[in-house]
């Protein structure tokens, strides 16, 4: 839990309310009798570029400075959203989320700007590769596994595709209250991108 010195936060890309709603209607499709799933609520949907955890507040203003820094060297881009997919496969499913594709390499090298800078504050870099994804449901741990592969199964038959473009113009930093009806998330501060160039 959160102590009044310290937050829970994350720096994220918003989604355009259109598409909250498609993803929401996809959520619906795949919504078959799954009392194991957590499904994540399309109003609070976005794309984390890094999750920080708990924070000190005194440390807002560095992070924001380091987003600025980082956020000013990138132009503003554009990603497409792509298929419905599942970590860590669809025989096994834990995640369940829909891929983006569009300009890759400026949203890998905003993400590798901010690992960067975030470093230089005592934040650890990523290991893994990053891979921009929406999260859409995640499966809890007592699901069963002939569960999981059927949950995998519908995934694989069900189709989503959309015309729908994120434009990325800005980063926010982004607080998430837990609570019993899960997360609640609000902005701390927002930066443009391109500013620098």
């Amino acid at each position: 839990m959160e102590n009044i010195h310290q937050i829970r936060s994350f720096i994220a890309i918003g989604l355009p309310h259109g598409l909250k709603m498609e993803l929401g209607r996809l959520q619906e499709r795949l919504k078959v009798d799954r009392p194991r799933v957590k499904w994540v609520d399309p109003a609070s949907m976005h794309l984390t570029l890094k999750f920080l955890g708990n924070i000190p507040k005194n440390k807002i203003d560095a992070i924001t400075q380091i987003m600025t820094e980082s956020a000013g060297k990138v132009s503003p881009f554009r990603l497409d959203v792509g298929h419905l997919d599942a970590f860590p496969n669809l025989k096994r499913v834990q995640v369940v989320w829909v891929g983006l594709g569009g300009d890759m390499e400026t949203i890998r090298q905003l993400h590798k700007l901010l690992e960067t800078g975030l470093s230089s504050l005592g934040f650890t870099a990523e290991k893994r590769p990053f891979s921009p994804h929406l999260t859409l449901a995640r499966v809890g741990d007592e699901a069963l596994p002939e569960e999981r592969q059927r949950f995998g199964e519908l995934i694989t038959a069900t189709d989503f595709k959309t015309d729908i473009v994120i434009t990325v113009k800005n980063i926010d930093l982004m607080r998430s209250q837990l609570t019993s009806r899960g997360a609640i998330y609000s902005k701390i501060s927002s930066v443009e991108l391109g500013r620098d160039r």
